[in-house]
């Protein structure tokens, strides 16, 4: 098993959305996410499939995430007939806060079954407390995508990280 990159966006400045497209294989993909800040705190991330490169909002995504906490009780969350998945709880602007993701895309390409993902993530927030999200969404309509969307709460901007888009070859 091996990995192929097909894209990548590195983040230097303000960025209200980030797209990877290219998704043209029934091949499951993965999209690393690696050194995520925001320009605000307290906001959340959110992913939408894109459809011939644009992103869908329609209310089809639905979603289950354990949530970890290093410094009180772990929790849970679901969300159904939403306009995007969430995949990051709070995380912030204040030095040191920072997020990683590792997101297996499954179905993009097959115009015939739903798109669904897996997440893995860990953030560390500015008390350096760590974070994640595990769990995984199902978008609730059969056609094909080419991508993914990410975009932050609040119409607020990524400020920095890399997002990488692989296919996973065998």
């Amino acid at each position: 098993m091996g990995l192929a990159q097909v894209d990548k966006e590195i983040i230097s400045g303000n960025t209200a959305t980030v797209n990877l497209t290219t998704i043209n294989t029934n091949d499951v993909y993965m999209v690393v996410l690696s050194g995520v800040t925001l320009d605000t705190n307290g906001q959340q991330i959110y992913m939408r499939v894109t459809t011939s490169g644009t992103a869908d909002s329609d209310s089809e995504y639905d979603k289950a995430s354990q949530i970890l906490y290093s410094n009180t009780t772990s929790g849970t969350t679901t969300d159904t007939d939403e306009s995007s998945w969430r995949i990051q709880g709070a995380i912030g602007s204040d030095t040191g806060e920072a997020t990683n993701h590792i997101i297996y895309l499954y179905n993009f390409n097959d115009a015939n079954e739903h798109s669904y993902y897996t997440n893995d993530s860990v953030a560390l927030n500015a008390s350096a407390y760590a974070t994640g999200y595990k769990g995984g969404g199902n978008h609730t309509i059969a056609e094909a995508n080419d991508g993914v969307e990410f975009f932050v709460q609040g119409s607020n901007n990524f400020n920095g990280g890399t997002f990488t888009l692989y296919r996973i070859t065998s």
